[in-house]
């Protein structure tokens, strides 16, 4: 009879994986079984999505086999959606089977927040895994060839709309100012007929840096064709357009994508804990509040910084540590000994505005702007990478060319 402890992790993306990988690395075999659940069988770089829905980068890239970097005879590896958490039975429900645990993690990733505006959900395209990226990647391209087919082409079928100027959304268009001169000469259109605009509520882009870098930002983003409507909020969405601000401007475009907003897996609250904007608001040590067994980490859980009295930003970065320390404490459940409280250890933020371009704060003071912030952005990039998939999966997927 197994009477080894259960450790069941749900979703491979930087939370879950790094979990994973941290208890082989801390858990002998003989310490506990392992279980990761995950609904595909490869895990995806949700950093580089915006990447692959411009088409700068080709989806493969942004990918690689669970299997690859987690040895199944170490983990048992179950590719299968999960529907349900029984946390009173200490179970799991998916579309194909039931698991118990001892232990579980809950890592399921984010789904996009359209903050009820509406026709948003129903018409705008969004950056949430592969799949939806490519599909936008497709679409894109395929305005360009009907226009290109076309005897009499509609100009608004080819310009681009993008809700929301955080991070996704500015490094989405920074991509699309890479791509698009590229389609132009591919389908023989001129650049002035293709029209990027973002469209934000707020009275700026990236609230997350200060004035200087923002203004550099959209600087360099607006000499490479990006119009900002900033300010503009976005009253509905159709199949065709944006209706905007108080005087109802309607917006028309051939492609419309929503980056403005994220929410943890709707499971989290169809399973009875208590949300808080779509989110869990874990104690210190990673556990659901009242759980003893249960962790919750990545996009899915509020980590409050207490010094601000507000949650850390869900950065993979803070995944990739909520994972160390959720790791940590689930070995010291086993042995009795006492839990650690989650620090974030802020290595600064950098935003691409293309290949060679970007910003950032680094090492807490230091400001990065163009060349040398695109450069420290593929290093931020290729060290999750390699803290994830070691030295084989970053020779083989990581950002390693030069300029």
């Amino acid at each position: 009879m197994n009477n080894k402890p259960k450790i069941v992790v749900l979703g491979a993306g930087y939370a879950g994986l790094m979990t994973t990988r941290r208890l082989t690395q801390i858990l002998s075999p003989e310490e506990a079984d392992i279980v990761l659940v995950n609904k595909h069988n490869y895990h995806y770089e949700t950093t580089w999505l915006h990447e692959v829905a411009a088409g700068t980068i080709n989806p493969n890239q942004a990918r690689f086999m669970i299997s690859d970097v987690i040895n199944p005879n170490r983990v048992r590896l179950i590719y299968d959606a999960v529907t349900d958490v029984k946390k009173d039975e200490k179970r799991v429900v998916m579309e194909n089977g039931e698991l118990t645990y001892d232990y579980l993690v809950i890592a399921l990733g984010f789904e996009t927040n359209t903050f009820g505006i509406k026709g948003m959900a129903e018409n705008a395209y969004s950056i949430v895994d592969i799949d939806s990226s490519r599909l936008i990647r497709d679409h894109i391209e395929y305005q360009f060839a009907k226009y290109n087919n076309e005897e009499n082409p509609d100009d608004d079928s080819l310009t681009i709309l993008v809700g929301g100027a955080g991070f996704t959304g500015i490094e989405f268009v920074g991509e699309l100012a890479e791509r698009v001169p590229q389609l132009c000469k591919k389908y023989d259109i001129e650049r002035s007929k293709v029209r990027i605009i973002n469209v934000e509520a707020m009275p700026s882009i990236l609230p997350m840096f200060d004035k200087d870098l923002v203004s550099y930002a959209m600087k360099s983003l607006e000499n490479r064709g990006i119009e900002f409507r900033l300010g503009a909020k976005i009253q509905e969405c159709t199949e065709s357009s944006f209706i905007i601000g108080d005087d109802n401007e309607e917006i028309k475009a051939g492609t419309i994508v929503w980056t403005g907003g994220v929410t943890g897996n709707p499971i989290l609250g169809q399973s009875g804990f208590e949300i808080t904007k779509g989110k869990v608001t874990v104690d210190g040590d990673m556990r659901a509040p009242g759980e003893e067994d249960v962790f919750i980490l990545g996009d899915c859980a509020w980590v409050m910084n207490e010094a601000e009295g507000r949650p850390f930003p869900p950065t993979a970065q803070a995944a990739l540590q909520h994972a160390e320390t959720c790791a940590n404490n689930i070995r010291a459940l086993l042995y009795n000994e006492p839990l650690e409280n989650f620090f974030f250890d802020d290595k600064g933020t950098v935003a691409s505005l293309g290949v060679t371009d970007g910003i950032g704060n680094v090492f807490t003071d230091k400001k990065l702007k163009g060349k040398s912030a695109a450069a420290m952005k593929k290093v931020v990039d290729n060290r999750s990478l390699f803290l994830l998939g070691g030295t084989r999966v970053l020779l083989k997927k990581g950002k390693l060319r030069p300029f």
